[in-house]
């Protein structure tokens, strides 16, 4: 007897499966959550968050994230989705051309910066 396995991504906004979702860490006040979201979906919250990531005041804390063990909050969406991609392919990592990238690689690559 053959099994097929099929995993469906959901972008948590929406609800919507595609192929096109990328898991996103957020850390505020000290918590943090991650959110699965479309590159579209993603690109709406950058949207709304910029103007508070982007004020004269704000502040960058690299590492902060990485000290606690959780994920680095991401900016760079599609872009910084490529440059994981290259790198994991680069260094022998299986990676998907489209879709979310594993946890572990994001991490991998993160470590490796």
């Amino acid at each position: 007897m053959a099994q097929k396995i099929i995993t469906t991504y959901v972008d948590d906004l929406t609800g919507e499966a595609s192929s096109e979702i990328a898991t996103h860490s957020i850390l505020i006040d000290g918590a943090g959550v991650e959110i699965d979201l479309t590159d579209e979906n993603y690109e709406k919250l950058l949207e709304i968050l910029n103007p508070y990531l982007h004020a004269d005041g704000a502040r960058r804390i690299r590492g902060a994230a990485k000290a606690k063990g959780k994920p680095k909050a991401s900016a760079g969406g599609r872009d910084e989705s490529s440059a994981i991609r290259a790198w994991a392919k680069e260094n022998g990592l299986e990676v998907s051309d489209r879709g979310r990238i594993p946890a572990s690689v994001r991490e991998a690559y993160e470590k490796a910066r």
